[in-house]
């Protein structure tokens, strides 16, 4: 096929004469070299004037800086208390500024790819300061230097942190930063963050990740981070919505974390959002039997059981009490403290097995559920370790029925729960199913009670207590240890006659890793209570196995398989508890200082927000 072929004319001049430019002579009319010209250059002509008149247009004529433009705020979302993109953060300014842009937005954090760990001193804010006005340079200069003055003046009673101290430290505060960056960037206001689909998933709506996260960007001297964190809660947390939320959740993360920042920075704004909420979880308390419902309504201040049942969790109403006493205590109110007391009585008051619980309580009646499970792991494992860490935060009365029925629920433990393999001798703690038939299977989240039990034995409990301590973390060490990855499984089930090749198993459905914190937590109170460094190594290694097999490129993800270091299977999700404990604990547990958190002045609660200790 012939391609067609555009001419252009040309005409020459017929005279001997120079051509000159310009020339009257020599110039045709526009329209007739317009005519002489082929479609496409005149379609290419069109094109390039159109173009020629928009770039004049927009660098010549637009006024890009319109205040009445920079000012104005898109409307946050109407579910949930998400910053603008384009909100200006407006904070500490001082009488001697008239106007002052902060140009660094908190609901658009920065990019950069790389920033520094280790901060020996603060550094430059991540909001720096912008004067639009004409003023002399040192009156400018100054008036920076008292909004920075301002700025990072500590509040009353604030405690102070001085930031990582060692190669390990600062190998979690760059873990920790990696997961803050990608939270900001795609789950900012959000619960928790999808690190692989670069999204967010939501249980309350209510910034959880966020929340959680307070005291731990506090504690490793994070200024920036917190203090960005801090103005979103100041702005965007809010209550007043219709929203259902487990009390027990919202408790140990929310009231938890905001009392804990409060205590650690000394900001009275985190002290009235918890009273703020912890009123609107009252009526949770309004049941028949004085048990909590498990489920409310924040907005409309209604309360039920869970739809599932109409049992709660035991645990879910004895996991309360160290933060709705503290919540009185700050606040001067009783009321909280009264109403999660009454739950302590009540069930003090009903029979148990050698002080062991049931994992169901019923609301309506005020009774645990008949021949319901026996175990230290899920639903129940807080109920133990709240009768201590309570009694610990009430001065430690020697006639407290608390430590009471923990002494005995350790007996009970000891006598019918804990077994040894037949092989490698590991000893662990096992569920009784139907209340009587005993199961060797031991949850990720028993790995607790090591910690617990050695806090038990610092304050003065029996030996028996440091035995079982020691030889149960062993087991939870190596519940990490035999995996090809190093990391443990959710749920380990033990060899008792021989039905296994080996002495700890697990099955496919149970090979998940959530990135929980139980373990590190543990190894957390064997070195800060004795000083070991064996156990920084072994928190360590685990440290390491997290990074090799869940950090991905937008955060840090829970996997489907520890069994297979090829086949992890990524399930994009890195829950609150992430940032909010087990980053928190292997960053103390790597501290030159064990007692960076004096224990004898705080007790974490079960979400591992450190709480005041008083003497009454």
């Amino acid at each position: 096929m012939d391609a067609k072929i555009e001419h252009v004319s040309v005409i020459l001049p017929v005279s001997n004469d120079p051509v000159i430019i310009g020339s009257v002579n020599s110039r045709k009319s526009l329209r007739r070299h317009w005519n002489q010209l082929s479609r496409f250059q005149k379609n290419l002509a069109c094109i390039i004037l159109a173009g020629v008149c928009i770039f004049y247009i927009i660098f010549f004529m637009l006024p890009f800086d319109d205040p009445s433009r920079s000012s104005e705020a898109i409307d946050p979302m109407e579910h949930i208390q998400i910053a603008p993109f384009k909100e200006r953060h407006e904070r500490f300014a001082s009488s001697v500024v008239k106007e002052v842009k902060l140009t660094d937005s908190l609901a658009n954090p920065p990019t950069e790819e790389a920033r520094p760990v280790a901060k020996q001193q603060p550094e430059e804010s991540l909001m720096q300061l912008e004067i639009v006005r004409n003023e002399p340079k040192e009156i400018v200069d100054n008036e920076e230097n008292v909004l920075e003055e301002n700025r990072r003046a500590p509040f009353a009673g604030a405690k102070d942190f001085k930031g990582p101290t060692n190669d390990r430290q600062r190998a979690v505060v760059e873990a920790t930063l990696h997961s803050w960056k990608g939270y900001k960037e795609y789950a900012w206001g959000h619960d928790n963050l999808k690190p692989i689909s670069m999204g967010y998933s939501d249980w309350f709506g209510l910034g959880l990740t966020l929340i959680d996260s307070l005291d731990t960007l506090y504690i490793m001297d994070l200024q920036d981070e917190f203090d960005e964190a801090r103005a979103w809660v100041d702005k965007y947390l809010k209550f007043d919505v219709n929203r259902e939320v487990n009390l027990f959740e919202i408790t140990i993360r929310v009231v938890g974390g905001l009392l804990s920042a409060y205590h650690l920075s000394g900001d009275r704004m985190f002290l009235d959002k918890a009273i703020d909420l912890g009123n609107r979880l009252l009526p949770s308390f309004d049941s028949p039997s004085g048990i909590p419902f498990s489920d409310v309504n924040i907005g409309s201040l209604t309360a039920h059981a869970p739809k599932w049942s109409p049992d709660s969790s035991t645990s879910e109403v004895t996991t309360i009490q160290l933060e709705f006493r503290d919540l009185s205590r700050a606040s001067e109110n009783p009321i909280f403290e009264n109403v999660a007391a009454k739950v302590n009585l009540k069930v003090h008051e009903l029979d148990k097995n050698e002080g062991l619980v049931p994992i169901f309580i019923n609301a309506n009646t005020g009774h645990f559920r008949n021949f319901a499970t026996v175990s230290l792991g899920a639903r129940a494992d807080s109920y133990y370790e709240y009768l201590l860490k309570q009694w610990l935060q009430t001065g430690k009365k020697n006639d407290d029925y608390l430590i009471e029925d923990y002494q005995q629920s350790i007996r009970g433990v000891l006598n019918q729960l804990v077994r040894t393999t037949p092989n490698e001798k590991h000893v662990y703690v096992g569920e009784l199913i139907n209340g009587k038939d005993f199961k060797p299977k031991m949850d990720h989240l028993t790995c607790y009670l090591p910690g617990t039990l050695l806090l038990g034995y610092k304050n003065g409990m029996p030996k028996t207590h440091l035995r079982l301590a020691t030889d149960l973390l062993e087991t939870c060490y190596q519940t990490y240890m035999k995996q090809p990855t190093q990391l443990a499984p959710e749920i380990s089930y033990f060899n008792v006659n021989g039905e296994s090749e080996t002495d700890i198993y697990v099955k496919t459905n149970d090979a998940h890793n959530l990135l929980r914190p139980e373990f590190i937590e543990s190894l957390y109170y064997f070195y800060a209570i004795t000083g070991n460094r064996t156990y920084q190594d072994m928190g360590w290694t685990i440290f390491e196995a997290f990074n090799r097999y869940t950090k991905v490129k937008n955060g840090y993800t829970s996997i489907g398989n520890v069994k297979n270091p090829l086949n992890t299977r990524p399930r994009d999700m890195m829950e609150s508890f992430w940032l909010g404990e087990t980053l928190k604990y292997f960053y103390l547990l790597f501290s030159d200082d064990r007692n960076e958190i004096d224990l004898d002045k705080y007790v974490f609660n079960s979400e591992a927000h450190p709480l005041p200790i008083r003497d009454v």
